[in-house]
Parts: structure tokens; C-alpha cells; sequence
């Protein structure tokens, strides 16, 4: 069996805010430390006090989390706050793990992130899984999902996303423990008899006609069919009848993203900002080479995009109950709704029924599971269904 603890606070202090964690969590475990702890927090956080203050509270056997761009959880949802998912199982075995130095060389990180799983020597559990969060600042984020699917033969389906600041943009940071780590990934590995289910959508559709990236340079976008990125998007703006500002460009790029075609399937890439010479910086990495469209959508295909992913995620348990859930969405997709993100929350817990779930606002997430759009995504909306 599986029990699981859902808490939330926006505690200004840190070491207060921890503690009152560490006490909700106990309290919906019955007083039980948890086998792991999942966490959440914004970078108002002094994050070194706040899962001290957690783990001297509830005494949890691992923490994993990262910072955070928004948190909620099946009963609020806010930022500058903090949110947590506790997990305690006769069923399944938890074990973390940690990969340093992603921006030098992402393999060599996936190396050492996976070097702590289990289920790669021991087949006592059916079912691999992975929680991934990433410093999705340090870049390659797609380079180390494919990495980890390579060195784990494809036998671990993975889900998580990238650490976030609040939208600053400027520095983001992983858990593992008490540590707290930049240009680095850690994982909860989630070996288990009960599958979990993952799912995937993101509701935007083709706005413009397909484009060859003619130049990028890993997260930077230098031309499309041989012009400059920029004058690509102007144009886009004008035959649309949209405002563009290459000095504020942000409010038109939330609601103008790029999708890299993937064989019908598109995955979504979120401009940030207009750079001198006229490329464009974007929150991922975009191959050169690539067949890209500029995409749309509206505030009701992303709600319908995350009861989706809810839904595919639940036929995934095999009739099993859903105990927990744990949801992944862009800070992109947050600002451009405003106060209509929450439409989106209601969506993905009408889809789960009574079972909560907690998540946050990342830079960008991350999937890997069979029958779903695999890799590092943005604007998507990524959800793991745990049974009980």
C-alpha cells in the first residue's frame, strides 16, 4: 500500500515555513516519517534552512526537489511559496540520485545520476520509473533525457521538468538531501509492482507554415529559411495582427512559441528575448536543421491539454486507484493565462477525481513514456499518476 501527504505553505520565514511542511506531512501520515519527500520551493527561500527545518520535522529517508517559478497543489496555488509531495510504501522502493557538471558534458552527468539506481541489477519490481528535475539553465536538458534513455536501455520511464526562479531567469537550483546544487540534475528513482502512469499534451496548434532552421546555436535561434529570427516573427506579427517589441518582446512570444516538428507531432520551444543581432534566446535547446512552425493556442486547448495529459496518465494504472499526482507545467503557461491558470488546475483535478496532487511552474518538462511525446518540452503539460 501506498500513503501519501499533499502540503503547501507561503510562510515568509524559512525556517518556519520548513517546519510547518515537515508537521503537515506527519499529520497525514499518521505521524510515519516518509520513505521520500518531494519539494518544491521559490528562491525567496533560503533553501539550505527550509529542508533542514523539513527533515528535522519529518525525518523523511530522502529528499529531492528543486526551485521553483509557482507551486500548487490540489487546494491552492500561488508563488513565492512552498509545496511538497511525502510518499510512504510497503510497495515500492525509492532511491535518489545526482549528476554534476550538465553544461560541460551531460553525459558524464547522466552517468553519475543513474549510478545510485537499483532496478539496473535488481529485478524484484516490474516497473522502472524516474523523477527528473534538472537545472535547465545549465542547457541540454534534451541531451540528458536521451542520455538517460541510452544508459537505462529505455527500461525507466521518466517525468519532471526543469527548476525554476520565479521567472528571473538568472540562477536555479536542485535538492538532493541537504545539498543544493546549480549545473546539476537529480532523480527519485521509483521501482515498483503497480505501474505508474505518465502523461503528456500541450493543446497548441500550427499557426504558420513550416520553416528550416537555417542557424541556431544551442538555446539561441539565428535564422529561419536563411532570415534573420527576428524578422521572421515581425512578420508573423503583422500578417496576425499582433504587437511585437524587439525591446518587450515577451508578451507576444508567450502567446507565439515555436514547434520543432517531430514526425507530426510537434515540441514546443519558448522564445525569451531578442538579442542584438537579431537572434532570438529561447528556453531550450533548437537543432539547426530542424522543420519548426510558429504555434497558437488558447486559454480553454490548455486546459483541455492538461485533463488530457490527466487522462492518459490515468488509464496508465491498470485500474488501480490513483493515490497521488504530481503535474508539471510551464511558467510560460502561467503568465500568458494570468488568473486563468486555475482553470487548468481544476481541469487536472477533475480529470484525477478525490486523489491530489502537487507540482510547479518549471523551465521547461520533462517526459519519457511508452505511447507518449517523449524528450524536453515547453509549455506541456507532463502528469504522473501514482496508484495507491
Amino acid at each position: 500500500m501506498t500513503d501519501a501527504a499533499v502540503v503547501y505553505t507561503d510562510l515568509e520565514e524559512s525556517a518556519d515555513a520548513g517546519a510547518l511542511l515537515g508537521a503537515q506531512i506527519l499529520e497525514q501520515l499518521a505521524g510515519e516519517p516518509p520513505d521520500a519527500l518531494i519539494l518544491f520551493a521559490s528562491p525567496k527561500y533560503d533553501f539550505g534552512k527550509l529542508i533542514s527545518a523539513v527533515e528535522a520535522s519529518c525525518h523523511p529517508a530522502l529528499i529531492v526537489g528543486c526551485s521553483s517559478a509557482g507551486e500548487f497543489t490540489s487546494s491552492t496555488h500561488g508563488v513565492e511559496s512552498a509545496c511538497a509531495v511525502a510518499l510512504r510504501s510497503s510497495e515500492m522502493l525509492f532511491t535518489a540520485g545526482i549528476g554534476h557538471g550538465l553544461s560541460e558534458d551531460p553525459s558524464s552527468a547522466a552517468r553519475e545520476l543513474i549510478g545510485s539506481f537499483r532496478g539496473l541489477s535488481t529485478h524484484d519490481y516490474i516497473y522502472r520509473s524516474a523523477l527528473v528535475l534538472t537545472d535547465a539553465l545549465a542547457g541540454h536538458a534534451d541531451n540528458l533525457v536521451e542520455q538517460l534513455t541510452l544508459l537505462t536501455a529505455g527500461t525507466y520511464q521518466l517525468f519532471g521538468g526543469g527548476a525554476g526562479d520565479d521567472g528571473r531567469f538568472s540562477q536555479t537550483h536542485v535538492f538532493y538531501g541537504q545539498e543544493v546544487v546549480s549545473d546539476a540534475a537529480v532523480a527519485l528513482e521509483i521501482l515498483s509492482n503497480k505501474p505508474l502512469g505518465v502523461g503528456v499534451s500541450h493543446g497548441w496548434s500550427l499557426a504558420s507554415a513550416g520553416m528550416r532552421v537555417t542557424e541556431a546555436e544551442e538555446m539561441c535561434l539565428v535564422s529561419l529559411n536563411a532570415t534573420s529570427a527576428v524578422e521572421v516573427f515581425e512578420d508573423h506579427a503583422e500578417v496576425t495582427g499582433q504587437a511585437f517589441d524587439r525591446s518587450d518582446p515577451l508578451p507576444f512570444f508567450l502567446h507565439n512559441v515555436i514547434g520543432i516538428d517531430n514526425g507530426g507531432e510537434h515540441r514546443l520551444r519558448v522564445p525569451l528575448g531578442v538579442n542584438d543581432d537579431g537572434s532570438i534566446a529561447c528556453a531550450a535547446d533548437i537543432p539547426t536543421g530542424a522543420m519548426v512552425r510558429i504555434m497558437s493556442v488558447t486559454s480553454t486547448s490548455a486546459a483541455e491539454a492538461a485533463a488530457t495529459a490527466t487522462e492518459r496518465a490515468l488509464t496508465q494504472i491498470e485500474g488501480y486507484r490513483p493515490k497521488v499526482a504530481l503535474f508539471f507545467d510551464c511558467v510560460a503557461t502561467r503568465l500568458r493565462m494570468g488568473k486563468e491558470f486555475g482553470y487548468e488546475l481544476a481541469a487536472v483535478q477533475d480529470a484525477l477525481g478525490p486523489a491530489q496532487y502537487a507540482g510547479f511552474n518549471t523551465y521547461g518538462q520533462i517526459a519519457r513514456a511508452e505511447g507518449q511525446f517523449s524528450g524536453f518540452h515547453n509549455c506541456t503539460a507532463v502528469v504522473c499518476v501514482i496508484p495507491e
